[in-house]
């Protein structure tokens, strides 16, 4: 199958030639490669689409362009022009997005259409295909799009309208990936779903299988730098250690950096990794006998999963956490939860996983064979066929009885 991969990625080229710090999404990019390598591998040929987009007000106008994805050069990403002009960039990004989608489907025409997550762009491609174009549409549910990173729902006319489209679109997607069962249960129950947490890269699963990668008294975290992933309390917490042989690693990049940066200053046991690609990544995990996610916790559980914890699994590391949702029981031994994070609750946890040596449970093997390359290759390439399928079946109602009937 022809695939539109409707993505706000973000590959080398587009992160030197736009200014994008706030919105930057390490862990996103990493997926939407990986997703496309295995549905590529299957048979299929996969384009990406993304809005390239960039957050707060700039007055520059940035043409379209494309690039191979660095990591998989026969894959293309293809960006829509952005022009970040104050009460222009809020419907810019969806337009020519659109517009993009549209020239390239007259190319060569999609068999179907892949969205990461809901965001404007990606709407108005879903709608677009399910209702003028007939193509089969399957959504890669990563963020709940009825309430924010907090739970939190937003309200205003503009978020009605935008709830209003979510949930029509939710109603007619023919399939759904999503990285919790809460976020599943948003698609009508007869729609093919697979629960997928995350990807483990072929980089991750060789460290966490090479029996000669040396464990050190590291804590990592390795991420986007940004509010609600809790890192300014992270070094916070760590200020307040006591714990002479460890070290606590940071990788990544956002725009929160800098302020981390000035919060470590003096503390050498607190290094800065800055941006790592995949191969040094998944060392940098291997080697840690720790690996934490300090994320935000959200009155909503389950809807948002850090695909960073599949990772860490993966990579040998042991995990901590906060709360975010239902996780298969497997998974779990290798996870420490601290119910907040605070600096002290975060300083307390990462102190009796060090004096009980909870580091030394790992869920590594579970976290490979469940999101392993292979396993998860096989799943996406039956859920797009099957959706293909289900397609074909909500063809046979008008778009209004299926909408009525969801």
């Amino acid at each position: 199958m022809r695939i539109a991969y409707i993505a706000p990625y973000q590959g080398p080229r587009v992160l030197r030639a736009r200014p994008i710090v706030v919105n930057l999404s390490l862990a996103g990019n990493l997926k939407i490669e990986l997703i496309a390598k295995l549905l590529q591998q299957s048979g299929h040929q996969v384009e990406i689409l993304s809005q390239g987009e960039i957050v707060g007000n700039h007055c520059r106008f940035y043409r379209s362009f494309n690039e191979p994805v660095a990591s998989h050069p026969e894959i293309t990403a293809y960006y829509a022009s952005v022009f970040p002009l104050k009460y222009v960039n809020a419907a810019w990004p969806s337009l020519f997005t659109l517009s993009l989608f549209r020239k390239r489907h007259r190319l060569a025409p999609y068999d179907l259409v892949l969205l990461y997550n809901l965001k404007g762009p990606q709407l108005a491609c879903a709608l677009y295909a399910i209702r003028r174009l007939g193509v089969p549409v399957v959504l890669e549910y990563e963020d709940d799009a009825i309430v924010d990173v907090n739970g939190k729902s937003e309200t205003g006319i503009v978020a009605r309208i935008y709830f209003r489209l979510v949930n029509m679109c939710l109603r007619l997607v023919s399939g759904c990936t999503g990285v919790s069962p809460h976020l599943l249960s948003q698609v009508p129950s007869p729609v093919p779903k697979l629960l997928l947490r995350g990807v483990v890269s072929d980089d991750v699963l060789a460290v966490g299988r090479d029996p000669h990668v040396v464990k050190k008294n590291w804590v990592v975290y390795s991420g986007t730098h940004s509010q609600a992933k809790g890192l300014a309390q992270l070094v916070s917490a760590w200020r307040m250690l006591d714990l002479p042989d460890w070290e606590l690693h940071i990788a990544g990049h956002g725009g929160l950096t800098p302020v981390l940066k000035t919060m470590a200053e003096q503390r050498k046991d607190i290094v800065f990794r800055g941006l790592l690609n995949q191969r040094e990544n998944a060392a940098l995990l291997a080697s840690a006998k720790i690996a934490i996610n300090p994320h935000d916790v959200s009155d909503t559980p389950g809807n948002v999963f850090a695909f960073k914890i599949i990772e860490y699994l993966a990579a040998g590391a042991h995990v901590i956490s906060t709360p975010m949702g239902f996780l298969e029981p497997e998974l779990e031994t290798g996870i420490t939860y601290m119910p907040e994070n605070t600096p002290a609750t975060i300083a307390r946890t990462i102190m009796r996983v060090v004096a009980e040596r909870l580091h030394e449970q790992n869920a590594t093997q579970a976290a490979q064979n469940r999101y392993g390359p292979a396993a998860i290759a096989t799943s996406l390439d039956r859920l797009v066929r099957d959706a293909s399928i289900a397609r074909v079946e909500q063809t046979k109602l008008p778009i209004k009885a299926r909408e009525s009937n969801a």
